[in-house]
C-alpha cells in the first residue's frame, strides 16, 4: 500500500525586522541564483515554489514536507547559513504562511508602513515562478487573492497615501540634513527601480539642477536623460572622476558585491554617500576617509513622514480588507479539498437510497415512490451538510477524516 506524504504550504525567510542591512544581503537573491533555486525545487519535487528577494526582505513559498527543506534551498543559492537563518528568520505555516502572505502584499509588513512597491515585487516573483513551471493552482489563486486584497486596500483605503519609499527617504534625507541641498553636485550611480524613483524624486522635491546619472547600460541612460532633460549622463569610465566633484553620491546598483570601494573616492574630500542597494554595494571601509559619510537604506528607513501617522489609523481598514478576501480564499481552499469526498458521499448514500426504494417497491402495495424520493433526499442533504459542518470545524483533522470519509463511501 501507498502511503500518502503530507506537505504543508510555508513561507520561510528573513526580513528588516530581525536581520540588519549586513544580514538580509547574505541572504538576497539575485535574478540568477532565483532561476537555479527554482529549477532545482522542481527537480526535488517541491510544488507551488515562489521566491521573493527585495531590500528588505528573502522568502520562499511552497509545499514540503518541512520548513527545513526550504531552508536548505535558500541557503544553498545564497551566502547564508542554516546556523544563522536560524537566528534571525521567521518560519509561517499553513493559515499563518497565507495571512503573512496577504499582510505584506497590502504593505503592512513593509519596513515603511504602506510601502506598495512590494506588490509589483509580488507579482515578479509569480510571472519567474510561472514561467519555470513551479507554481500550482493553490499558489495562483493564493497570490490573485492577495493582489485583488491589495489593490483594493489601495483604493478605498489611506494606507498607501503619500509618498514615502526608500528612495523618497533618500531625497528627504538630503533635504533635511544639507540645507544647501539645491546648490550640492549629486552623483545617481545605478538605473535600476530605486535609481529611476530616485532621480524622479529629486527632480519633484527639489530645485537642484545639477544631478548627474551613471549607469553600466549607456542605452538606458541615454533614453532616461531624453525624458529628464534636467539630469546630465556621464560614462562608467569616468565614475571616479565624476565621484570627485560631486558632494551626494547616491548608489543604487544591483551588485552582489560592492560597486564603490575606497579606490573610487578621493582623500580629503567632503562626501555623502547614500547606498538604496541589497545587498549593500557601497564597501564599508569608505568612511576610514575623513569627511565621508555613509547612510544605508536601514538608516534611511527611519526617516519618517506625517504620512505614516496617517496610515497607522488605516490599518484596521486594511485588516477587515484582508480577512475578506483570506475567507473566500479559504472557502475555496475548502470546496476544492472537500469537494470530491462530499460527492463521494452523495453517490453512495443516493445508490443505498434508490436500492431501498426498489426493494419497498416491490414488498409494499400502493408504496409512495415520489414522497419517499423526497424524504430520502431530504436526510442525504442533511447527512452531507453535517459531514461539511464537521470537516469545516478547526477542530477537525482533515487529513484523518477524508480518509475514513474515502475508505467508507468510495470503497
Amino acid at each position: 500500500m501507498q502511503i500518502e506524504i503530507q506537505k504543508y504550504f510555508y513561507n520561510i525567510g528573513v526580513s528588516y525586522k530581525k536581520a540588519d542591512a549586513k544580514t538580509r544581503g547574505k541572504f538576497s537573491l539575485s535574478k540568477e541564483q532565483q532561476v537555479l533555486l527554482l529549477e532545482l525545487a522542481k527537480s526535488r519535487g517541491f510544488e507551488g515554489v515562489f521566491v521573493l528577494s527585495t531590500c528588505n526582505r528573502t522568502e520562499i513559498s511552497g509545499f514540503a514536507q518541512r520548513p527545513c527543506q526550504l531552508i536548505e534551498l535558500l541557503c544553498e543559492f545564497s551566502d547564508g547559513t542554516i546556523q544563522e537563518f536560524s537566528k534571525i528568520s521567521f518560519v509561517y505555516k499553513n493559515k499563518e504562511a497565507v495571512n503573512h502572505l496577504f499582510r505584506m502584499g497590502t504593505g503592512l509588513e513593509s519596513q515603511i508602513l504602506g510601502d506598495y512597491e512590494i506588490v509589483g515585487q509580488l507579482r515578479q516573483a509569480f510571472k519567474l515562478a510561472k514561467s519555470l513551471n513551479t507554481t500550482n493552482a493553490y499558489v495562483e489563486r493564493l497570490l490573485n487573492s492577495v493582489l485583488q486584497a491589495s489593490k483594493k486596500v489601495k483604493n478605498e483605503t489611506k494606507l498607501s497615501s503619500g509618498t514615502t519609499s526608500v528612495s523618497y527617504a533618500a531625497v528627504q534625507y538630503i533635504i533635511k540634513n544639507l540645507p544647501d541641498y539645491n546648490t550640492k553636485n549629486i552623483l545617481v550611480y545605478g538605473l535600476g527601480k530605486m535609481g529611476k524613483h530616485t532621480c524622479k524624486n529629486l527632480a519633484e522635491y527639489t530645485e537642484n539642477k545639477s544631478v548627474c546619472l551613471i549607469n553600466r547600460t549607456v542605452k538606458k541612460t541615454e533614453d532616461f536623460v531624453k525624458e529628464h532633460r534636467s539630469i546630465r549622463k556621464s560614462e562608467i569610465e569616468k565614475l571616479s572622476e565624476e565621484i570627485k566633484n560631486t558632494d551626494i553620491l547616491i548608489v543604487s546598483t544591483g551588485a552582489n558585491k560592492p560597486t564603490i570601494t575606497k579606490e573610487h573616492i578621493t582623500e580629503n574630500k567632503e562626501l555623502l554617500v547614500l547606498d538604496l542597494s541589497m545587498p549593500e554595494n557601497v564597501a564599508k571601509d569608505v568612511i576610514d576617509y575623513k569627511g565621508v559619510s555613509l547612510v544605508n537604506v536601514d538608516e534611511l528607513s527611519k526617516v519618517t513622514d506625517e504620512t505614516l501617522a496617517v496610515r497607522q489609523q488605516e490599518v484596521p481598514l486594511a485588516e477587515a480588507i484582508i480577512e475578506l478576501h483570506k475567507t473566500e480564499f479559504n472557502d475555496w481552499v475548502n470546496h476544492r479539498k472537500f469537494t470530491p469526498a462530499i460527492a463521494a458521499i452523495k453517490e453512495s448514500l443516493e445508490s443505498i437510497r434508490n436500492d431501498e426504494i426498489n426493494f419497498q417497491k416491490k414488498k409494499i402495495n400502493n408504496f409512495d415512490e415520489s414522497q419517499a424520493e423526497i424524504l430520502t433526499s431530504r436526510i442525504i442533504q442533511k447527512i452531507t451538510t453535517q459531514f461539511v459542518k464537521h470537516l469545516k470545524d478547526e477542530n477537525t483533522s482533515v487529513s484523518q477524516s477524508l480518509q475514513v470519509i474515502n475508505k467508507v463511501f468510495q470503497h
